[in-house]
């Protein structure tokens, strides 16, 4: 029954996916009839819907609602950019960070400068660098006698991505991309430190601060207050633009339990090098000189270095939580890797040109970025199938399609985005799918199987609504999951508010 629809397609001329409004002038299937149905909701008054289901072995046209037209997909992009980096980089592939120098070691000190070299590491966390400061105690090295030297040239030094928008600019989803950064705990948002706030010992009192990790690169400005028991937390953590100072404001209650904040930092290689300079000290190295950011020498001998997981294993944090940082890094890490170039243009056309390679008309769309955060990205419904579909025929798509969010799957680095999701309906660790979410955005895009066992892929996309569609595609998504062409199932809810759980997939409440 559903695969009728594509000779429907054939007699209409093309006509599925050209207008808003389902075709009336031929019959349509069950299946078609279901999903137009939940499309014809008033919250796409005055806003667009594309939606695609194709099976996914053969790559039939199953439903297309302006499957062609170009949207902005949000975080749907790190579908075209998660895929283009298991190929062009390969999922063996580890990111390192090196420690190296132009003077020799004599009698435990080096004579000159020390530098600290990335290539683009996003998982590199304190302890990393600790690490590199016990490789160099071992190999006998006790002062420095020079500068601490931060090395991010692998990159280029353009640090936000075209068209990120200013006011998102302090927080943990749109921190700089730099070649030597540095995360703070394994979430691994790379380029952020932690700010905790705890309330003082009484009404009135200044609230107590720390940094996660330690470092001197920040500099809070601390004017908040404790407040009585059971006031209201109106706790604000925001860095001045163009610097690092961060400022701490607000109140919290008497009693109440510490508050984590997120905040991004002003060129993330000097605070890499900060928390390295720390490691030093903490083995007994030390550093007589400033930290200062400069290129290595040619010819400097490797002292240390520190490896990264694979790139395999990054798609588990970078899909399940949406990382936007894991994604530019990939952008311009292939763009280093394959064009030498590290930079945003010459990764994305590594990007295109591997979506090209997978049957996507790449004449039709335009990448931006690589996480979607760009208001520029335009893509199709089409072209994301065609994405989905050609990865299935990849070496690695396994490790790929399980690091996708799982609907209704509890687990965080399991469900993602969309633990709680579509939950106790067939769709539940069935539904394998990329999420996506900006303001007047939202975007679901991946893999489902029917109740006859069928296998599907499938897209969608919403634009320009006032109130959030969210729940018609987790209708969609039930529906897909629940079809059967011998019974088709009872029609699916879609309810005017989303089902509990975060809106915003870059909300860290959830």
């Amino acid at each position: 029954m559903i695969a009728a629809i594509a000779a429907v397609a054939a007699v209409a001329g093309g006509a599925i996916g050209q207008s808003v409004a389902a075709p009336t002038a031929v019959s349509s299937t069950a299946l078609q009839q279901r999903l137009d149905g939940l499309l014809n909701d008033s919250r796409y008054d005055g806003s667009q819907v594309a939606l695609v289901v194709r099976d996914a072995t053969t790559g039939e046209t199953l439903y297309d609602r302006n499957g062609g037209e170009r949207l902005l997909p949000a975080s749907n992009t790190k579908l075209f950019t998660s895929t283009a980096a298991m190929h062009t980089l390969g999922p063996s592939y580890r990111f390192h960070t090196d420690v190296l120098a132009t003077a020799p070691v004599r009698g435990g000190k080096l004579r000159g400068d020390l530098y600290l070299k990335g290539y683009g590491d996003p998982t590199a966390l304190e302890s990393d660098y600790t690490g590199l400061a016990k490789q160099l105690k071992a190999a006998g090295v006790r002062r420095v006698d020079g500068n601490l030297i931060a090395d991010d040239t692998y990159f280029d030094h353009v640090r936000l991505g075209d068209t990120w928008s200013w006011d998102d600019e302090t927080y943990y989803y749109s921190a700089q991309i730099s070649a030597l950064t540095l995360a703070p705990n394994t979430d691994y948002d790379s380029g952020t430190a932690i700010v905790e706030s705890r309330p003082g010992a009484a009404a009135g009192a200044p609230l107590k601060l720390n940094l996660v990790p330690a470092n001197g690169a920040l500099k809070l400005v601390n004017t908040a207050k404790t407040g009585a028991a059971g006031t209201s937390n109106t706790l604000t953590v925001e860095r001045d633009h163009g610097t690092n100072v961060v400022r701490v404001s607000g109140s919290m209650p008497l009693g109440a339990s510490v508050d984590q904040e997120w905040v991004t930092v002003w060129e993330p290689e000097l605070y890499a090098a900060d928390v390295f300079r720390r490691a030093l000290a903490a083995q007994g190295i030390s550093v007589s000189g400033q930290i200062r950011n400069a290129g290595t020498p040619a010819g400097a001998t490797r002292l240390a270095r520190d490896e990264s997981m694979t790139v395999g294993e990054l798609m588990t944090p970078f899909l399940k939580l949406s990382n936007n940082m894991h994604a530019e890094t990939l952008v311009k890490a292939m763009g280093a890797v394959a064009e030498a170039d590290g930079s945003w243009p010459a990764g994305l056309d590594v990007v295109t040109n591997y979506a090209k390679s997978l049957g996507v008309d790449t004449s039709r769309i335009r990448l931006s970025d690589g996480s979607g955060l760009s208001r520029k990205v335009n893509v199709t419904a089409d072209s994301i199938t065609d994405v989905l579909i050609g990865a299935r025929k990849e070496s690695w798509w396994k490790q790929w399609y399980d690091a996708l969010p799982i609907a209704g799957n509890p687990e965080r680095m399991v469900g993602g985005s969309l633990r709680s999701r579509m939950l106790n309906t067939p769709a539940v660790n069935n539904l394998h799918a990329k999420t996506g979410s900006l303001t007047g955005v939202t975007s679901l895009s991946g893999y489902v199987s029917t109740k006859d066992g069928r296998k599907l892929v499938f897209s969608m996309i919403s634009n320009n609504y006032l109130d959030s569609p969210r729940s018609v595609e987790d209708a969609v998504g039930i529906t897909l999951a629940s079809w059967s062409d011998q019974a088709p199932p009872a029609a699916v809810s879609t309810l005017k508010k989303s089902a509990p759980g975060c809106e915003s997939e870059w909300d860290k409440a959830c």
